[in-house]
């Protein structure tokens, strides 16, 4: 409905910088040249060399030597920072006439981290946000290749799928309904790479590509950020264009076939263009064996390919072009059933009878034998890509940034839903098709001397659909799952074989908001932050349902027994809606060691609407519950962010919020909503407390560490579903007073490296020994509190230990889960609630060793 208007909402914004960019004077100047070195004269080796206030830097080379390529007017000031050292400023009015000659004193201090969590570049420290950073280079290094072992070292964060599709990834406990995902409702956690929000939560299971920096910004941020986010938001920045030739290629080999490759290669075009082009793929064998089949399932088949231009017209103006393509074809995603637990059903419908009629048992009762024996190809094809166009102009005393995407995204599955052998749901499969259009057009910088902000528009389309059904079939085994009394009619021979549904479906939604938010400089000490968001938001849906195969028959009893499992439905709906929003934020400068702040926030959830149909009274679809009334969300928190000495930070915050209306997904025994719908439930409330640690205790050790303690509740939920083992008595229950699913009340992790200067075969360097641990207790995984569907708590372990040469190779061993732990992800129920109930294993221990070369032109 919005396509005709695609084409000048995303040129229109990028026309008037690009006019702006081409009639700043343009000019290039001369590369700063140096060398780095101790105090003591010693050459160092990787020294980042930096123009303060840009993303221009370089790394010092094996012999202490940089090269700068620049486009920026002088005077400017270089950043020389590295490890182990104090940092050094040093303000160029003019361009240097000679080499420059940097020593930096030798120090523990921390180094420092810069962020944009605010939109511009601050010390994280001095950001009254909580928010947690992983750079890039530990994250290779861990093999945290995507968010799900990212988690591991940021314990607010909790990840779940079951597939691509069926993911949620929370902040806090919040974001996303736990379990299936209906797509009618949108993620309460922002996923931005390189400023460009991804709308999809598939893109939480992709490899990362080339990242430099992962920012975990926890709490609600609208009036910083396009998309609205209740409960947080990933700020991801990958590695820009440089002008100044460097490659780096990585290959990693492990066992259970692990194979990984990862690289990129950046340089410059011309004076005033650089490119780089990255890459990463890993592949590994299945880790849970199909006897089935009689091979493994659960593999790795990743491949993502990034290249970027980077046009510096002026020094003022710059002009990002990025284009990325993923493409995953794993053979898995299976599930293992976990356990059966008995409903309140009559005897002969309960799972363990109805698998006894059918003369069938299960391959194991021990999930971690990791052994199923699935009838139906489990496939999870997942492709995402797409292209942005980001401007930088420098105006006044800020940055005028205008950022335009378009992205996709096609979703191929086949899933094996009842976890058995069996021919029960023989078919499950939800291909779709997902465009995304985004624009957003922000200013932020300094007003006067006590004034600066981020003020900004934001626009959204997106049109999803299903490619060109989805499809829902019954097997041969079917009638026995459902059979609802002891009616001879229900084993009519071919009554349900291959009797099922075929869903055409579309959603096409706008989202559309004013933000802003202004830094008010009140004393030297204390600063009030105020912000403020209008957001408008509508979709429009339109679902048909038919039904097909099975057996031909115009027997009405006949007719209506099928027609209990699956039936026809369509309708059309469109629900709209606009919300403020804002917040205030006090923040308190004690002293140069301690930062205060306190924020109080409201935000929201938009407007949900039931895209896996609807639930059927009296032959009636039940159309009034399409509309999901949005979240509303009223937000707290108090923090303090220390250094206690040079070579150390302490951070501490209190969070609590209370949310009305908060979606969530009824599962439900009815096969024909797909296993469930949304609903809201009346009020919950989480609350919190997370400290968080970094010390370098020598040039040569680092260590960190942060903890988690989560409460979430339901404050009133008077018509939730029912657990899995009530199923068979009242729909519907109370369970005011019960814990939110997902939420673990304790999570932390805890990292250390320790290094320490040697030669190798002649070969200068430094031995390490790293590692990283992760733990929570245990959590809930049913939407209502359930006796049995709770995954116990875990804890884990990784490893690693190698040489790094000056000269830019690597090599290291690592391994994860070294102690072997057996552990589940999550558990979700069957289909149809027969009793049984399948897990998603996490992985057990993997090892193997890594190689890794980055080299770099010198001077």
């Amino acid at each position: 409905m919005y396509q005709k208007f695609y084409t000048w909402r995303f040129f229109a914004p990028l026309g008037i910088l690009w006019l702006y960019a081409n009639t700043v004077f343009s000019q290039t100047h001369q590369p700063i040249t140096g060398t780095v070195r101790s105090a003591s004269g010693e050459l160092l080796t990787g020294a980042t060399v930096r123009i303060e206030g840009t993303s221009q830097f370089v790394f010092s080379g094996d012999d202490g030597s940089f090269i700068l390529s620049h486009q920026q007017g002088y005077p400017i000031t270089l950043q020389v920072n590295f490890i182990g050292f104090e940092g050094q400023s040093l303000q160029l009015l003019s361009a240097p006439s000679a080499p420059l000659e940097i020593r930096l004193a030798e120090d523990n201090q921390l180094n420092e981290i810069v962020v944009t969590a605010r939109r511009r570049q601050e010390e994280v420290q001095s950001v009254p946000i909580p928010l947690t950073v992983v750079g890039g280079a530990l994250l290779e290094d861990a093999q945290a290749f995507n968010v799900n072992r990212l988690k591991e070292l940021v314990p607010s964060v909790q990840l779940y799928s079951s597939n691509p599709r069926n993911t949620t990834l929370n902040i806090r406990g919040l974001g996303s309904t736990f379990g299936l995902t209906n797509d009618g409702i949108d993620p309460g956690v922002g996923f931005y790479v390189d400023g460009v929000y991804y709308a999809r939560p598939a893109v939480t299971t992709l490899d990362f590509i080339d990242v430099d920096q992962i920012e975990v910004i926890r709490g609600p941020q609208g009036t910083l950020f396009g998309k609205n986010t209740t409960s947080g938001a990933f700020n991801i920045t990958t590695r820009r264009p440089r002008f100044q030739p460097d490659a780096t290629v990585e290959s990693s080999f492990g066992n259970v076939g692990f194979v990984q490759t990862r690289g990129s290669v950046t340089g410059p075009l011309s004076q005033k263009l650089a490119a780089r082009l990255s890459y990463t793929g890993t592949k590994r064998d299945g880790l849970i064996y199909n006897q089935a089949t009689q091979r493994h399932t659960n593999t790795l088949n990743n491949l993502g390919l990034r290249s970027q231009l980077l046009y510096l017209p002026s020094d003022k103006v710059e002009v990002l072009v990025a284009a990325d393509i993923s493409r995953q074809r794993p053979d898995g995603y299976a599930q293992v059933v976990a356990g059966v637990v008995e409903t309140r059903r009559a005897p002969f419908r309960q799972f363990n009878q109805i698998i006894a009629d059918l003369n069938y048992s299960l391959p194991s009762a021990n999930p971690f034998d990791r052994v199923i024996d699935h009838d139906t190809e489990w496939r999870s094809g997942n492709d995402m890509g797409g292209v942005s166009v980001n401007v930088d102009a420098e105006v006044g005393g800020g940055t005028l940034t205008a950022t335009s995407a378009w992205r996709y995204w096609n979703w191929d599955p086949s899933n094996d839903r009842d976890f058995t052998g069996l021919q029960a749901l023989s078919l499950s499969q939800a291909p779709s098709r997902h465009d995304q259009w985004s624009q957003e057009v922000r200013y932020a910088g300094d007003f006067n001397s006590k004034l600066s902000g981020v003020v900004g528009v934001f626009a959204l389309w997106q049109d999803l659909k299903s490619r060109p059904y989805h499809t829902e079939e019954s097997g041969i085994h079917q009638w026995r799952f459902v059979q609802t009394n002891q009616s001879p009619l229900w084993q009519t021979p071919g009554l349900l074989e291959g009797y099922g549904t075929q869903t055409r479906n579309r959603l096409e939604s706008f989202s559309g908001a004013v933000f802003g938010q202004l830094d008010w400089k009140v004393t030297e000490r204390l600063s009030v932050l105020p912000g403020v968001r209008w957001n408008y938001d509508e979709k429009r849906v339109d679902f048909n349902r038919t039904t097909y195969g099975g057996l031909q028959t115009e027997d009405p009893a006949l007719i209506a027994l099928q027609q209990s499992v699956y039936n026809e439905q369509a309708f059309n709906a469109r629900v709209e809606e606009s919300n403020f929003s804002g917040q205030v934020t006090l923040a308190y400068k004690a002293s140069e060691r301690i930062n205060a702040f306190g924020t109080v926030s409201s935000s929201f959830k938009p407007i949900g609407i039931n895209l896996g149909g609807l639930p059927r009274e009296n032959g009636r679809t039940m159309t009034e519950l399409a509309r999901i009334e949005p979240e509303n969300l009223i937000h707290w928190e108090v923090g303090v962010k220390t250094k206690p000495t040079n070579s150390s930070t302490l951070n501490l915050v209190y969070h609590h919020s209370d949310i009305r209306n908060f979606q969530t997904l009824v599962q439900t025994p009815d096969l024909s909503v797909n296993r469930g719908y949304l609903a809201n439930a009346e009020r919950v409330a989480v609350s919190g407390l997370e400290l968080d640690a970094n010390v370098r205790l020598h040039r040569n050790f680092s260590l960190f560490t942060a903890l988690a303690y989560t409460d979430g509740r339901y404050l009133k939920f008077t018509n939730a579903p029912v657990p899995l083992e009530e199923v068979g008595g009242e729909p519907f229950k109370d369970i005011s007073g019960g814990r939110l699913p997902g939420i673990s009340k304790w999570g932390g992790s805890l990292g250390m490296e320790w290094t320490k200067d040697a030669t190798l075969w002649e070969v200068k360097g430094k031995f390490f020994i790293a590692g990283d641990g992760f733990f929570r207790s245990g959590f809930s995984s049913s939407p209502s509190p359930s006796r049995y569907m709770n995954v116990p708590g875990y804890a884990l372990a990784n490893l690693r230990s190698g040489f790094r040469t000056n000269t830019g190779i690597s090599v290291f061993v690592w391994s994860r889960n070294v102690l072997n732990t057996d552990y589940f992800e999550m558990l979700l129920p069957g289909a149809g609630n027969a009793g049984h109930y399948a897990a998603v294993l996490g992985d057990q221990r993997t090892f193997g060793f890594t190689l890794r070369y980055q080299w770099q032109k010198q001077p």
